[in-house]
């Protein structure tokens, strides 16, 4: 049986509301139809308004009165259900109050919002726009969209906020040829002169990406708002054109127009972009010289201002200053002191936060990740796992990435398995790079290749990844043919591209292809060769014997040789026995780094070679006096995601003892004759020995 709502809807909902009139003054303010260009802040209440906020009402009636305060739908219904006993929720207002509330409350509740809105014979305009605004807002963008083709359909008179929000539908799911259907059909109507929905197309225009197409509009605007200016400079800001964005900022300046404090934060961050310091602190000053209301949202692009242009300092005052702070604020300082190298302040400062998000555990385990710390990142990692929070493709980026410091390969493989395979994160072309990467370090090329050939777009990065990875895996010949590939492919190669290609023949001892692939650098592809191509070329040379011509080349080279490039001609002269060469570029080392105790072990090692003992014993003596050790040889063991690290004579796991008790039994019984009962013997103790290590 149909309930007393559906029954008296056809009857009640297309009357006037006149009687409602006597008891509920209804004055209605237009509401801000674009949307908020604010992204320094991950506060609800930055982010999603309250959902009567738009409209400023005067109201007499009770029901309505306790309507506009309701925060939760179990109220809603309570009072749904009260207005339907007296007959008040069959009035276009009261049930347009009901409506909006489970469409935009974020206590609401969109189906019940749909439910509703069906049972409803002749809504007005307002009811539609509420409709496609809510739909945007819970994500439902085809819903959306399509509930505005239906207006058109049933030749619903919309008004400019039907545009606005169908335009918002379209920038969601990034459907261009859907915002310029909407976009002909504002032409159509009209409405293409209406300033709002103008500076609702350039909007759209510039978040697809289209920014000449939305240039193109602001310019034939006939007159342009502040609204407009900064849609325009907010569009080059988020498309990384920071210097146009700018730009169109000094213009609006002399075009007389004020900007407000969502145009400073547009402004701010395309100064943090740039890096340019001495610029953000003009536009700070100017800030305060023009009393611009400094909203925590304004005050959260100035702290992240001040941290990506590398005044901690200055951050750390304005952090200090403020009197209310959201997860934005703590947020910019973890990446402040983890950009900076603090890494306990940047923990001191996690810790501390009063509440986390996602995007906080990202900036401490990127922090920790991006420091060579890869094992206190994985430690963050899981505690956010247990903590019930779901990672998102930056979290799996800075994990992958100390995966591939730690040769983590497990839980790489757990992560590729858990949230790529099973579609819960899409794999990206910046996720699939860092996978690739991931498995390439862990010593898993075949997976690293399948990623790859699985591709559907490959970007610059991907080919780099997959030649490096070749290239350290000793894959010579695959890097090469990559490498053309490449270029039929129509993709032009970067200096990093080089650097595998030429890594790839050093490997492969391919001297030719060499010296053909450093000389087409710059001669063909306009590329100057930095010290890690000529790093590579020495290494090359040197591998295969030329050592002369490998020094020739680090005299020619136009900037001074760094490490890699000395070091690289030490250990060619410690593979040919080329002692005094050898001796040349050790104490060119030891002049850039003295600490180095390789440097010393190399150099050891070629005299030794030769029978110099009296240089062997000066290399030792040396070592002595400035307080130089030999670094311990250390070791990396993984089992179920738990790396178990050793250093040579480590005594600090929990069961060294039994460790090297299980160790002397195998050592004994491997220099005992070879028989089937000693290897079964070897075999029981290796497995007592992963017992004892890995509790297994």
């Amino acid at each position: 049986m149909p309930s007393p709502l559906i029954q008296k809807t056809s009857s009640l909902f297309s009357h006037s509301p006149q009687s409602l009139l006597s008891s509920c003054l209804v004055l209605i303010k237009p509401p801000t139809l674009l949307p908020s260009f604010y992204p320094f802040s991950s506060s609800a209440a930055a982010q999603k308004p309250k959902w009567n906020s738009r409209t400023t009402l005067l109201l007499t009636n009770p029901t309505l009165l306790i309507m506009e305060s309701c925060d939760s739908m179990a109220q809603l219904k309570q009072i749904q259900a009260h207005m339907t006993r007296t007959g008040l929720i069959f009035h276009l207002f009261p049930v347009s109050r009901v409506l909006s509330f489970c469409a935009l409350a974020d206590a609401g509740d969109i189906r019940h919002a749909h439910l509703l809105f069906a049972q409803i014979s002749e809504p007005n305009v307002y009811i539609w726009n509420t409709m496609i605004r809510g739909y945007c807002k819970a994500q439902f963008s085809t819903m959306a969209f399509s509930l505005f083709r239906r207006m058109i359909h049933e030749r619903v008179e919309m008004d400019r906020r039907s545009f606005v929000f169908a335009l918002k539908a379209c920038e969601i799911v990034r459907g261009v040829e859907m915002g310029q259907s909407v976009h002909c059909r504002i032409c159509k109507v009209g409405f293409d002169s209406d300033l709002v929905v103008q500076n609702g197309l350039a909007h759209f225009y510039a978040c697809a990406g289209c920014l000449t197409h939305a240039r193109q509009l602001f310019d034939e605007f006939p007159e342009r708002d502040v609204v407009s200016w900064t849609t325009m400079i907010d569009g080059y800001a988020q498309n990384s054109m920071c210097d146009e964005a700018l730009r169109l900022f000094d213009l609006m300046l002399s075009s007389g127009i004020e900007p407000n404090d969502v145009t400073m934060i547009t402004v701010l961050s395309a100064c943090s972009q740039k890096g340019d310091v001495n610029l953000g602190k003009s536009l700070h000053e100017y800030i305060k010289r023009r009393n611009i209301n400094c909203t925590l949202n304004l005050t959260n692009a100035l702290l992240d201002m001040y941290v990506k242009c590398g005044r901690l300092e200055t951050a750390e005052d304005i952090f200090s200053k403020m009197e209310t702070k959201d997860v934005f604020s703590w947020t910019s300082m973890i990446n402040g002191y983890a950009k900076n190298g603090e890494l306990d302040l940047a923990r001191k400062c996690f810790n501390e936060m009063p509440e986390r998000n996602v995007v906080s555990w990202n900036a401490i385990i990127a922090g920790y990740s991006q420091n060579n710390h890869p094992k206190e990142a994985l430690e963050l990692f899981y505690d956010m796992e247990n903590a019930g929070l779901v990672p998102i493709e930056s979290t799996l980026v800075s994990v992958l990435s100390a995966c591939a410091q730690s040769g983590c390969l497990d839980l790489g493989q757990r992560l590729h398995h858990d949230y790529i395979k099973k579609k819960r994160i899409q794999l990206s072309i910046i996720l699939a790079n860092s996978f690739i990467d991931m498995y390439s370090k862990c010593g898993s090329i075949d997976a690293a290749e399948m990623i790859f050939n699985e591709l559907q777009e490959r970007g610059l990065i991907s080919w780099n990844s997959m030649i490096v990875s070749y290239a350290s895996h000793g894959h010579a010949d695959k890097a090469l043919a990559l490498f053309e590939q490449m270029q039929s492919n129509r993709v032009k190669p970067d200096d990093v591209t080089f650097v595998g290609i030429l890594s790839a023949c050093s490997h492969g001892g391919f001297v030719t292809q060499g010296r053909e692939h450093f000389a087409n650098m710059e001669r063909k592809f306009g590329i100057k060769p930095k010290v890690e191509h000529y790093a590579c070329m020495i290494d090359l040379l040197g591998r295969v014997g030329l050592l002369e011509e490998a020094y020739a080349l680090m005299t020619k080279m136009p900037m001074e040789p760094d490490e890699v490039a000395w070091g690289a001609l030490l250990n060619a002269c410690r593979m040919h026995g080329n002692v005094e060469l050898g001796k040349l570029a050790a104490d060119k080392l030891l002049h850039l780094n003295p600490k180095d105790s390789g440097i010393y072990m190399l150099l050891a090692s070629l005299c030794a070679n030769k029978e110099r003992w009296v240089d062997v014993r000066m290399v030792r003596s040396m070592m002595r006096e400035r307080g130089i050790k030999k670094t311990p040889g250390r070791s990396c063991i993984e089992v179920e995601g738990l790396a178990h690290e050793f250093l040579a004579a480590d005594e600090s796991h929990p069961e060294s003892k039994s460790i090297y008790e299980v160790l002397s039994e195998i050592f004994l019984l491997s220099e005992t004759e070879s028989s089937t009962t000693n290897f079964r013997q070897i075999t029981s103790l290796h497995e007592n020995f992963n017992s004892l290590v890995y509790g297994n």
